[in-house]
């Protein structure tokens, strides 16, 4: 029997292949499978190449990855509101609370999203087990978009009350 490992709702975790960051990543249970910030994501002559992570990204190094048509696939991905959308899917060794794993990632658009790296429950069956009240969630960041995003309500709701 395997021992499952204690994770939170997030972590920071490493990819050791791609250096020693400590990057935060969303624990997300009702997401099937895991994904990266990727971008200049381009595909050509059987090779895939992107870059992890944006411009804007404290993680971002510039470092190009390039894969040979063996170690990626393209798969149709669903959203959390239905919408469908093809994506590269690329395995990846990565640490999370001290465990080594490879997985499958799907290469995503991250840069509007809190978390550069979402992990799945295909990572996590059989690995880790989530207790939401542990891990290092990024709170002041967290905080900040909930108080933009309530800011926003309210003028979204004043507008409307002198719109009638």
């Amino acid at each position: 029997m395997t021992m499952l490992t204690l994770i939170g709702r997030a972590e920071r975790v490493q990819l050791p292949d791609h250096g020693d960051q400590l990057i935060p990543a969303k624990i997300d249970t009702g997401a099937d499978m895991s994904s990266i910030w990727a971008t200049g994501v381009h595909e050509k002559d059987g090779q895939l190449s992107f870059v992890l992570f944006g411009k804007k990204s404290e993680f971002y190094t510039g470092k190009k990855v390039v894969l040979a048509a063996s170690n990626y696939k393209l798969t149709r991905i669903a959203n959390s509101f239905g919408d469908k959308e093809l994506r590269y899917v690329v395995q990846l060794r990565i640490i999370v609370n001290g465990r080594t794993i490879k997985a499958a990632f799907s290469l995503a658009n991250r840069a509007r999203k809190m978390y550069p790296i979402l992990l799945g429950r295909r990572l996590l069956h059989g690995k880790f087990v989530v207790d939401v009240s542990q891990g290092e969630p990024l709170i002041a960041a967290e905080k900040a978009r909930l108080k933009k995003l309530q800011q926003e309500l309210r003028k979204s709701t004043e507008n409307e009350e002198y719109a009638q």
